[in-house]
């Protein structure tokens, strides 16, 4: 027995994602977070790199819960009650109290009948899509959707797969039309925020299309949203995408690992649904769960944000935002409008982008380039996201720093 034949192939297949730009290359790995002070928020150390202090513009703690001490002690506490992990899926002996408390919790922050945890949001997605995609079925998605929902569709093998221009009603429209009469049933699958571009999907005009057509197939037509980047993030109480458009979809995704800054991801819909994939899906049957402190962690976070000062971190996280966006707009950079708390500065150029991003490093920033094929050609972005743990000052040391690059 050899590796060397398939190592070869491997080799050559790296080599390709190298010349394509779309190689990760070597991970970054922090070895110390420094606490807030004089006016700065978190700082980080990078192996490597010694006592150089790091400004994280690339997480997805929007909230900046992860270092929330009360969230850190609800885990420390439950891990000392229950220990480190579960030590079974959930239907043989691994469903703890701190899981269905915060399933309960979830459901009724949703104000849904039922929700089910995940051990992330993708695997939530993959779980959750094909168990209700037959071979009679129509897949309608947005053509920005994130990889979870494309491998999702892939897993499913569904009777036909439409993809329509990012945001583009009519088409969604038009493909609904003339599958009538073709489709037993359709599902309807977007991301609520888009994760590169920090825009959002018109749930009151997608749901509005369904409802319009929903009679033309015979088991209807299914709504389904991942808002992992819009739950904690979006929305006047940070109830998402469903909130800042006042609208609700059938089956609503989302995770515990970005705004609530723990782990894991979740579901919720009408009880008979959570019910059918507590059954059948098998990313829930056969893995094991999050941890019971991860879990008691997520319902403090939960907790903190359906309370005023959850409101408090949403409004600051809010101003920081449209601080940075201001700053974009003054120097003439390239964003895109909005409200969410990525930032992307659109560079249109792979190699600026590069260059731009290794600037920002040696100037002690982390930010995340995003190249071709990551996303379409000419649409090459620096992806800034905004945390409730950074300051003003942090935001200007960034805005001076691209201003440098802009002058130099």
């Amino acid at each position: 027995m050899s590796l060397k034949q398939i190592e070869k192939i491997l080799s050559e297949k790296l080599n390709d994602l190298k010349v394509k730009g779309a190689l990760k290359g070597k991970e970054k790995v922090i070895t110390d977070i420094l606490p807030a002070k004089n006016g700065c928020g978190p700082r980080y150390l990078l192996a490597g790199h010694g006592d150089k202090e790091f400004l994280r513009m690339n997480s997805n703690s929007y909230l900046g819960l992860s270092l929330n001490k009360d969230v850190i002690q609800a885990e420390e506490e439950t891990c000392r009650r229950f220990g480190a992990g579960p030590g079974a899926v959930r239907f043989i002996s691994g469903t703890y109290e701190p899981h269905v408390e915060l399933e309960k919790k979830l459901a009724h922050f949703h104000s849904r009948e039922a929700a089910m945890i995940f051990n992330s949001a993708y695997s939530t997605v993959m779980g959750v899509l094909p168990q209700f995609i037959t071979e009679e079925t129509l897949v309608v998605s947005d053509e920005l959707n994130h990889n979870c929902i494309i491998n999702a569709i892939r897993l499913s093998k569904p009777a036909n797969k439409a993809i329509y221009r990012h945001l583009d009603m009519r088409e969604l429209e038009r493909i609904l039309k003339e599958n009538t009469g073709h489709a037993k049933r359709a599902v309807v699958v977007t991301d609520g925020i888009f994760s590169m571009r920090g825009d959002y999907a018109p749930l009151d005009k997608i749901v509005e299309i369904c409802k319009t057509y929903e009679s033309e197939y015979e088991e209807g037509i299914i709504t389904v949203l991942d808002d992992s980047h819009g739950v904690g993030a979006f929305g006047k109480t940070g109830r998402g995408t469903e909130e800042h458009t006042n609208t609700r979809v059938d089956i609503l995704v989302a995770t515990l690992g970005k705004a609530l800054g723990v782990n894991g991801g979740y579901v919720v819909s009408s009880r008979t649904v959570i019910n059918y994939l507590r059954e059948t899906a098998p990313f829930y049957i056969y893995s094991n769960p999050i941890t019971p402190p991860e879990a008691a962690a997520a319902l403090k976070s939960l907790e903190i944000l359906d309370s005023s000062e959850g409101i408090k971190l949403l409004e600051r996280m809010k101003k920081l935002a449209v601080h940075l966006r201001e700053g974009f707009k003054q120097m003439g950079y390239e964003t895109i409008p909005g409200e969410h708390p990525i930032v992307p500065l659109m560079v249109r150029d792979t190699q600026k982008t590069s260059e731009m991003v290794k600037y920002l490093f040696d100037n002690g920033i982390l930010a995340t380039g995003l190249n071709f094929p990551v996303v379409p050609k000419g649409d090459e972005e620096i992806r800034f996201q905004i945390s409730a743990s950074h300051t003003e000052r942090d935001i200007d040391y960034l805005l001076g720093c691209l201003r440098k690059i802009k002058t130099a």
